[in-house]
Protein backbone atom coordinates (compact mmCIF):
# COMPACT_ATOMS: atom_id res chain seq x y z
CA UNK A 1 0.00 0.00 0.00
CA UNK A 2 2.83 2.45 0.74
CA UNK A 3 4.97 1.68 -2.53
CA UNK A 4 1.70 2.15 -4.12
CA UNK A 5 1.09 5.86 -2.85
CA UNK A 6 4.80 6.22 -2.88
CA UNK A 7 4.61 5.76 -6.79
CA UNK A 8 2.03 8.07 -7.46
CA UNK A 9 3.68 10.49 -5.68
CA UNK A 10 6.60 10.01 -7.93
CA UNK A 11 4.65 10.26 -11.43
CA UNK A 12 2.64 13.53 -9.52
CA UNK A 13 6.26 15.36 -8.95
CA UNK A 14 7.80 14.13 -12.61
CA UNK A 15 5.04 15.22 -14.27
CA UNK A 16 5.02 18.72 -12.27
CA UNK A 17 8.55 18.65 -12.79
CA UNK A 18 7.84 17.96 -16.55
CA UNK A 19 5.50 20.64 -17.30
CA UNK A 20 7.82 22.97 -15.56
CA UNK A 21 10.63 22.15 -18.40
CA UNK A 22 8.22 22.88 -20.61
CA UNK A 23 7.11 26.51 -19.77
CA UNK A 24 10.80 27.35 -19.05
CA UNK A 25 12.03 26.19 -22.05
CA UNK A 26 9.16 26.92 -24.24
CA UNK A 27 7.72 30.53 -23.23
CA UNK A 28 4.08 31.45 -24.23
CA UNK A 29 4.40 34.02 -27.30
CA UNK A 30 3.73 37.10 -26.63
CA UNK A 31 0.15 38.93 -27.47
CA UNK A 32 0.97 41.18 -30.23
CA UNK A 33 -0.75 45.25 -28.83
CA UNK A 34 -1.94 47.26 -31.63
CA UNK A 35 -3.61 50.49 -31.14
CA UNK A 36 -6.43 51.66 -33.69
CA UNK A 37 -7.52 55.18 -33.89
CA UNK A 38 -9.88 57.12 -35.85
CA UNK A 39 -10.89 60.50 -35.91
CA UNK A 40 -14.24 59.91 -36.61
CA UNK A 41 -17.11 57.49 -36.88
CA UNK A 42 -18.25 56.87 -40.87
CA UNK A 43 -18.35 54.59 -43.13
CA UNK A 44 -15.13 54.53 -44.90
CA UNK A 45 -12.93 55.05 -42.05
CA UNK A 46 -14.77 52.12 -40.23
CA UNK A 47 -14.56 49.82 -43.87
CA UNK A 48 -10.63 50.27 -43.72
CA UNK A 49 -10.51 49.73 -39.91
CA UNK A 50 -12.36 46.43 -41.06
CA UNK A 51 -10.77 45.50 -43.54
CA UNK A 52 -7.38 45.89 -41.76
CA UNK A 53 -8.09 44.05 -39.11
CA UNK A 54 -9.77 41.43 -41.30
CA UNK A 55 -6.46 40.65 -43.09
CA UNK A 56 -4.47 40.44 -40.07
CA UNK A 57 -7.12 37.65 -38.96
CA UNK A 58 -6.78 35.97 -41.94
CA UNK A 59 -3.28 35.89 -41.24
CA UNK A 60 -3.49 33.68 -37.87
CA UNK A 61 -3.24 37.17 -35.49
CA UNK A 62 -6.84 36.07 -34.35
CA UNK A 63 -7.93 38.80 -32.07
CA UNK A 64 -7.94 37.53 -27.97
CA UNK A 65 -5.30 35.04 -29.03
CA UNK A 66 -2.64 36.37 -30.35
CA UNK A 67 -3.24 39.86 -30.71
CA UNK A 68 -4.90 42.45 -28.68
CA UNK A 69 -6.52 45.48 -30.35
CA UNK A 70 -6.91 48.96 -29.01
CA UNK A 71 -9.57 50.86 -30.68
CA UNK A 72 -10.08 54.18 -29.90
CA UNK A 73 -12.31 57.22 -31.58
CA UNK A 74 -11.72 60.85 -31.27
CA UNK A 75 -14.90 61.49 -32.23
CA UNK A 76 -13.86 64.84 -34.23
CA UNK A 77 -11.83 65.94 -31.79
CA UNK A 78 -8.40 67.08 -31.92
CA UNK A 79 -7.96 67.43 -27.93
CA UNK A 80 -9.26 63.62 -28.10
CA UNK A 81 -7.01 62.63 -30.39
CA UNK A 82 -3.82 63.74 -28.84
CA UNK A 83 -4.92 62.49 -25.27
CA UNK A 84 -5.58 59.02 -27.20
CA UNK A 85 -2.15 59.51 -28.73
CA UNK A 86 -0.66 59.77 -25.19
CA UNK A 87 -2.42 56.55 -24.05
CA UNK A 88 -0.83 54.31 -26.40
CA UNK A 89 2.51 56.16 -25.87
CA UNK A 90 2.07 55.31 -22.34
CA UNK A 91 0.85 51.54 -23.15
CA UNK A 92 3.94 50.97 -25.10
CA UNK A 93 2.30 49.30 -27.86
CA UNK A 94 4.09 47.27 -30.92
CA UNK A 95 2.25 48.99 -33.55
CA UNK A 96 -0.40 51.35 -34.18
CA UNK A 97 -3.04 51.95 -36.97
CA UNK A 98 -3.89 55.82 -37.45
CA UNK A 99 -6.91 56.39 -39.78
CA UNK A 100 -7.34 59.88 -41.10
CA UNK A 101 -5.28 62.82 -41.64
CA UNK A 102 -6.03 64.66 -37.96
CA UNK A 103 -5.54 61.16 -36.32
CA UNK A 104 -2.38 60.27 -37.94
CA UNK A 105 -0.43 63.58 -37.36
CA UNK A 106 -1.70 63.35 -33.76
CA UNK A 107 -0.01 60.34 -33.25
CA UNK A 108 2.93 60.99 -35.49
CA UNK A 109 3.70 64.00 -33.59
CA UNK A 110 4.34 62.44 -30.14
CA UNK A 111 4.95 58.58 -31.59
CA UNK A 112 8.42 58.72 -32.71
CA UNK A 113 9.63 54.87 -31.63
CA UNK A 114 7.04 52.29 -32.61
CA UNK A 115 6.13 51.86 -36.10
CA UNK A 116 2.83 53.62 -37.25
CA UNK A 117 0.75 52.96 -40.18
CA UNK A 118 -1.71 55.63 -41.69
CA UNK A 119 -4.31 55.49 -43.89
CA UNK A 120 -6.94 57.24 -45.64
CA UNK A 121 -4.94 60.29 -45.80
CA UNK A 122 -5.07 62.33 -48.58
CA UNK A 123 -1.32 63.67 -48.64
CA UNK A 124 1.10 61.83 -45.76
CA UNK A 125 3.77 64.63 -47.17
CA UNK A 126 1.43 67.72 -47.43
CA UNK A 127 0.47 66.72 -43.53
CA UNK A 128 3.84 66.31 -42.45
CA UNK A 129 3.88 62.52 -41.73
CA UNK A 130 6.72 61.69 -44.17
CA UNK A 131 9.53 63.56 -46.11
CA UNK A 132 8.09 61.60 -49.33
CA UNK A 133 5.93 59.34 -50.65
CA UNK A 134 8.52 56.92 -52.01
CA UNK A 135 10.77 56.90 -48.70
CA UNK A 136 8.89 58.09 -45.69
CA UNK A 137 12.26 58.83 -43.89
CA UNK A 138 10.39 58.43 -40.51
CA UNK A 139 8.28 55.57 -38.30
CA UNK A 140 5.74 56.52 -40.75
CA UNK A 141 4.66 54.70 -43.24
CA UNK A 142 1.14 53.18 -45.06
CA UNK A 143 -1.74 54.16 -47.69
CA UNK A 144 -3.07 57.16 -49.10
CA UNK A 145 -6.56 57.93 -49.88
CA UNK A 146 -6.29 60.40 -53.34
CA UNK A 147 -9.32 59.80 -55.28
CA UNK A 148 -9.36 60.47 -59.11
CA UNK A 149 -11.36 63.63 -59.01
CA UNK A 150 -10.47 63.95 -62.60
CA UNK A 151 -12.90 61.34 -63.35
CA UNK A 152 -15.43 62.34 -60.93
CA UNK A 153 -15.92 65.37 -62.39
CA UNK A 154 -15.83 64.45 -65.21
CA UNK A 155 -18.47 61.71 -64.58
CA UNK A 156 -20.57 64.73 -63.07
CA UNK A 157 -20.46 66.40 -66.44
CA UNK A 158 -21.56 63.44 -68.47
CA UNK A 159 -24.60 63.21 -66.05
CA UNK A 160 -25.49 66.71 -65.57
CA UNK A 161 -24.32 67.88 -69.33
CA UNK A 162 -25.79 71.38 -67.96
CA UNK A 163 -24.05 71.81 -64.67
CA UNK A 164 -22.66 75.25 -65.04
CA UNK A 165 -21.51 75.55 -60.84
CA UNK A 166 -20.88 73.07 -58.19
CA UNK A 167 -20.83 73.99 -54.49
CA UNK A 168 -18.01 72.06 -52.15
CA UNK A 169 -18.69 72.00 -47.90
CA UNK A 170 -15.61 70.88 -46.67
CA UNK A 171 -13.76 71.75 -42.90
CA UNK A 172 -11.03 74.38 -43.73
CA UNK A 173 -9.17 73.00 -40.62
CA UNK A 174 -8.38 69.43 -41.81
CA UNK A 175 -5.31 69.62 -44.00
CA UNK A 176 -6.49 66.58 -46.41
CA UNK A 177 -10.10 68.73 -47.51
CA UNK A 178 -7.69 71.98 -48.03
CA UNK A 179 -5.56 69.66 -50.52
CA UNK A 180 -8.70 68.30 -52.29
CA UNK A 181 -10.37 71.45 -52.74
CA UNK A 182 -7.30 73.20 -53.86
CA UNK A 183 -6.95 70.10 -56.33
CA UNK A 184 -11.12 70.76 -57.34
CA UNK A 185 -11.21 73.68 -57.90
CA UNK A 186 -8.04 73.76 -60.58
CA UNK A 187 -10.10 70.29 -62.41
CA UNK A 188 -13.67 72.26 -62.33
CA UNK A 189 -11.62 75.59 -64.13
CA UNK A 190 -10.51 73.05 -66.61
CA UNK A 191 -14.00 72.23 -67.36
CA UNK A 192 -15.51 75.22 -67.42
CA UNK A 193 -17.38 74.53 -63.59
CA UNK A 194 -17.47 78.05 -61.04
CA UNK A 195 -17.16 76.66 -57.41
CA UNK A 196 -19.11 78.02 -54.80
CA UNK A 197 -16.72 76.94 -51.02
CA UNK A 198 -18.94 76.40 -48.07
CA UNK A 199 -16.51 75.69 -45.15
CA UNK A 200 -17.56 74.15 -41.63
CA UNK A 201 -16.04 73.97 -38.29
CA UNK A 202 -17.83 71.06 -36.72
CA UNK A 203 -20.73 68.23 -38.19
CA UNK A 204 -23.12 70.62 -36.85
CA UNK A 205 -22.44 73.16 -39.84
CA UNK A 206 -23.03 71.16 -42.34
CA UNK A 207 -26.90 71.38 -42.49
CA UNK A 208 -26.19 75.31 -42.90
CA UNK A 209 -23.99 74.82 -45.67
CA UNK A 210 -25.76 72.93 -47.86
CA UNK A 211 -28.51 75.37 -47.52
CA UNK A 212 -26.48 77.79 -48.46
CA UNK A 213 -25.78 75.82 -51.65
CA UNK A 214 -29.73 76.29 -52.79
CA UNK A 215 -30.55 78.25 -56.11
CA UNK A 216 -26.56 78.65 -56.44
CA UNK A 217 -25.40 75.50 -57.62
CA UNK A 218 -26.31 72.70 -60.17
CA UNK A 219 -24.43 70.41 -57.83
CA UNK A 220 -22.87 69.71 -54.88
CA UNK A 221 -19.48 68.34 -54.00
CA UNK A 222 -18.43 66.56 -51.05
CA UNK A 223 -14.51 65.71 -50.74
CA UNK A 224 -13.31 63.04 -48.35
CA UNK A 225 -14.07 64.89 -45.47
CA UNK A 226 -14.06 63.69 -42.51
CA UNK A 227 -16.66 66.04 -40.49
CA UNK A 228 -18.85 66.83 -43.87
CA UNK A 229 -19.36 62.46 -44.34
CA UNK A 230 -20.14 62.42 -40.63
CA UNK A 231 -22.96 64.46 -41.23
CA UNK A 232 -23.51 63.31 -45.02
CA UNK A 233 -27.43 63.20 -43.97
CA UNK A 234 -27.52 66.46 -43.77
CA UNK A 235 -26.22 67.43 -47.09
CA UNK A 236 -29.00 64.49 -48.41
CA UNK A 237 -31.63 66.08 -46.84
CA UNK A 238 -31.10 69.56 -48.26
CA UNK A 239 -30.47 67.34 -51.74
CA UNK A 240 -33.26 65.92 -51.65
CA UNK A 241 -35.78 68.50 -50.82
CA UNK A 242 -34.13 70.58 -53.50
CA UNK A 243 -33.42 67.94 -56.46
CA UNK A 244 -29.60 69.11 -56.32
CA UNK A 245 -27.28 66.18 -57.48
CA UNK A 246 -24.59 65.07 -55.32
CA UNK A 247 -21.19 63.62 -56.43
CA UNK A 248 -19.47 61.81 -53.85
CA UNK A 249 -16.04 61.88 -52.91
CA UNK A 250 -15.88 58.35 -51.83
CA UNK A 251 -18.13 55.38 -52.50
CA UNK A 252 -19.30 54.62 -49.24
CA UNK A 253 -21.98 57.53 -49.10
CA UNK A 254 -23.79 56.73 -52.65
CA UNK A 255 -26.15 54.38 -50.97
CA UNK A 256 -26.64 57.07 -48.34
CA UNK A 257 -28.26 59.24 -50.87
CA UNK A 258 -25.19 60.90 -53.22
CA UNK A 259 -25.89 60.30 -56.89
CA UNK A 260 -22.32 58.53 -57.59
CA UNK A 261 -19.00 58.45 -57.84
CA UNK A 262 -15.72 56.87 -59.13
CA UNK A 263 -13.30 56.41 -56.21
CA UNK A 264 -11.63 53.69 -54.25
CA UNK A 265 -12.80 50.83 -51.73
CA UNK A 266 -12.17 51.85 -48.21
CA UNK A 267 -12.18 48.05 -47.12
CA UNK A 268 -9.29 47.14 -49.69
CA UNK A 269 -7.47 49.96 -48.26
CA UNK A 270 -7.82 48.69 -45.16
CA UNK A 271 -6.44 45.28 -46.05
CA UNK A 272 -3.40 46.81 -48.32
CA UNK A 273 -2.90 48.55 -45.21
CA UNK A 274 -2.47 45.71 -43.24
CA UNK A 275 -0.30 43.88 -45.65
CA UNK A 276 2.34 46.48 -44.89
CA UNK A 277 2.04 45.53 -41.59
CA UNK A 278 2.81 42.20 -41.99
CA UNK A 279 5.89 43.16 -43.43
CA UNK A 280 6.81 44.85 -40.53
CA UNK A 281 5.78 42.00 -37.87
CA UNK A 282 7.00 39.24 -39.60
CA UNK A 283 9.49 40.45 -42.29
CA UNK A 284 11.06 43.53 -40.54
CA UNK A 285 10.59 45.74 -42.85
CA UNK A 286 11.10 49.38 -41.40
CA UNK A 287 8.41 51.82 -42.23
CA UNK A 288 11.05 54.80 -42.91
CA UNK A 289 11.54 52.36 -46.26
CA UNK A 290 8.60 51.25 -47.22
CA UNK A 291 6.83 53.64 -50.17
CA UNK A 292 3.62 55.13 -49.16
CA UNK A 293 1.16 53.05 -51.09
CA UNK A 294 -2.04 53.85 -53.21
CA UNK A 295 -4.79 52.09 -54.48
CA UNK A 296 -4.90 51.42 -57.98
CA UNK A 297 -8.13 50.11 -58.74
CA UNK A 298 -11.42 52.33 -58.95
CA UNK A 299 -15.17 51.76 -59.13
CA UNK A 300 -18.00 53.26 -60.77
CA UNK A 301 -21.10 53.71 -58.01
CA UNK A 302 -24.07 55.13 -59.16
CA UNK A 303 -27.15 55.19 -57.11
CA UNK A 304 -30.23 53.99 -58.96
CA UNK A 305 -32.92 55.04 -56.71
CA UNK A 306 -31.03 59.00 -56.55
CA UNK A 307 -30.72 59.30 -60.58
CA UNK A 308 -34.69 58.33 -60.56
CA UNK A 309 -35.61 60.64 -58.85
CA UNK A 310 -33.71 63.74 -60.13
CA UNK A 311 -34.52 62.58 -63.70
CA UNK A 312 -31.09 61.36 -64.84
CA UNK A 313 -30.47 58.58 -67.40
CA UNK A 314 -27.93 56.96 -67.12
CA UNK A 315 -25.94 56.35 -70.32
CA UNK A 316 -26.04 52.73 -71.07
CA UNK A 317 -22.13 52.87 -71.97
CA UNK A 318 -21.47 54.37 -68.07
CA UNK A 319 -24.11 51.90 -66.72
CA UNK A 320 -22.52 48.33 -67.64
CA UNK A 321 -19.60 49.61 -66.19
CA UNK A 322 -21.30 50.38 -62.59
CA UNK A 323 -21.40 48.84 -59.77
CA UNK A 324 -25.53 49.93 -59.11
CA UNK A 325 -26.99 50.50 -55.66
CA UNK A 326 -29.97 52.07 -54.23
CA UNK A 327 -30.55 53.87 -50.99
CA UNK A 328 -30.18 51.88 -47.55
Amino acid sequence: MKKGVLWIVVIILLVVAGGLYLLLREPAAETLKIGIVQIVEHPALDAARDGFIDLLTEHGYVEGQHVTYQIQNAQGDMATANTIAQKFKNEKLDLILAIATPTAQAVANLIKDKPVLITAVTDPVAAGLVESAARPGTNVTGTNDLQPMDEQFKLAQTLLPNARTVGIIYNAGEANSVIQVKMAKEIAANLGLKVVEATVDTSAGVLQAAQSFIGRVDFIYVPTDNTVVSAFSSVVKVAEEHKIPVIAGEDNIVPQGALATVGINYYRLGRQTAEMALKILEEGAKPETMPVESQKETELVINEEVAQALGINIPASIKEKATLVRNR
